[in-house]
């Protein structure tokens, strides 16, 4: 019988050190994902690049001002790390983690709601589960908007990515999107009697969703610059919905940040134009905008 364990009982070994190595590998990877994001965000523009960004984009901030100073905000109304639930509804693109990043630095894990272009895809029911998350006599921070690039140059709707030699599209869903828009107002699309395919529903569903903005964005001067606000103003009639149908969920309190995250390449600091800062009492009653003080 101990010859007979042997062989199982080095198989059981390996197998432990295997798992050992494997959990040390996915320590690694996680370590070097947080210290890319502390980079980044370690990271300041130059004046010159700060310049070109607040031109482009009035109001912007960067997202170190961003964050300092909502965080102070929300101080003041009795928001910390142990009794604060922190929620996005932000793009799937990895240069969305980023904001997302700092403010988990600050309040911890992060529900998510958001999907391709950031809309709430989660929709009523995933913000019925995040506020059951909150803490007991606790707030929630919920941050949502599109995204967008902006390049070395100046160019919008493009940005450099780390490792990559292509300058990219940025926001490449709402990009897509908004081809398929102009398809449509200016001729060319294609007549098709399939239904909208299930594995890219999210995609289909934002096309949708920016249909009413055609005109909008076919009389703008830049359209590249017009359409993450155009996605903005479709995400806020989602938000307000989901946010007054679950409202019964709010504990103490809800903060609400909404607006425009601009993305710019691996050397320098992100940006984020904030458009509403509201705050929403135990009731779920919108008390206070809280966007001045930001501003």
């Amino acid at each position: 019988m101990m010859f007979a364990t042997r062989p199982a009982a080095i198989n059981a070994a390996r197998s432990v050190l295997r798992l050992r190595q494997s959990s040390a590998a996915f320590a690694n990877n996680n370590v070097a994902d947080a210290a890319t994001t502390q980079q980044k965000r370690l990271k300041t523009s130059s004046p010159e690049f700060d310049a070109v960004v607040k031109k482009a984009f009035p109001g912007a901030i960067s997202n170190t001002d961003l964050v300092n100073k909502v965080v102070g905000v929300l101080e003041g109304k009795g928001f910390a790390n142990e009794n604060t639930l922190l929620a996005t509804s932000l793009c799937a693109d990895e240069l969305a983690r980023v904001l997302e990043d700092e403010f988990v630095s600050v309040y911890g894990n992060n529900f998510n709601l958001g999907g391709l272009s950031g809309f709430p895809f989660a929709g009523n029911t995933g913000f019925g589960a995040m506020a059951a998350h909150i803490p007991d006599d606790g707030f929630c921070l919920l941050v949502h908007g599109p995204h967008v690039g902006i390049c070395k140059n100046g160019q919008i709707g493009k940005v450099e990515r780390q490792g990559i030699a292509l300058v990219d599209n940025c926001c490449g869903s709402a990009i897509a999107a908004s081809n398929y828009l102009k398809g449509i107002t200016h001729g060319g699309a294609q007549i098709t009697t399939k239904l909208q395919q299930f594995s890219d529903f999210q995609q289909g569903a934002v096309q949708e969703l920016i249909l009413p903005f055609g005109k909008r964005l076919s009389d703008a001067e830049d359209r590249m610059h017009e359409l993450p606000y155009a996605l903005y103003d479709s995400q806020e009639i989602l938000v307000k919905d989901i946010v007054e149908t679950g409202s019964g969920g709010i504990k103490k309190g809800l903060a609400l940040l909404g607006g425009i995250q601009i993305n710019t390449g691996p050397d320098s600091d992100d940006y984020f134009h904030p458009l509403r800062f509201d705050y929403y009492d135990e009731n779920g009653v919108k008390v206070e905008s809280l966007l001045p003080s930001i501003q």
